[in-house]
């Protein structure tokens, strides 16, 4: 397959959904640092460094695989193929959600 110069809007949009990741990710690193900062869910703090860490390699994971998206997309693109498939989302949603589950559990047990 030969590749070609697409439509630039493709192009565009591929570029404003790599960078919703990245916000996504900065979000998750943001969100992380505060509840190792400012979260008290217990004696130890562990629940709070727990979900601190989780959040930052959700972070992290986030910033690779969007890159890596980018790129995937990116070629598809091009070659005008079909874009492939991405278990991003899901995974990003799930950590968020059992973490925001975790949080509000451990908030109410204290």
């Amino acid at each position: 397959m030969t590749e070609e110069e697409p439509d630039y809007r493709f192009t565009l949009a591929n570029e404003r959904t790599y960078l919703a990741y990245l916000r996504t990710s900065l979000a998750c690193y943001a969100g992380g640092l505060s509840a190792v900062q400012f979260l008290d869910l217990g004696p130890d703090r562990w629940p709070a460094r727990v979900i601190g860490i989780v959040l930052v390699i959700a972070g992290i994971v986030t910033t690779a695989g969007a890159f890596r998206r980018w790129q995937l997309n990116l070629t598809a693109i091009r070659r005008g193929g079909a874009l492939p498939v991405t278990r991003l989302p899901l995974m990003l949603g799930a950590t968020i959600g059992v973490i925001g589950l975790i949080g509000l559990l451990f908030s109410l047990w204290r």
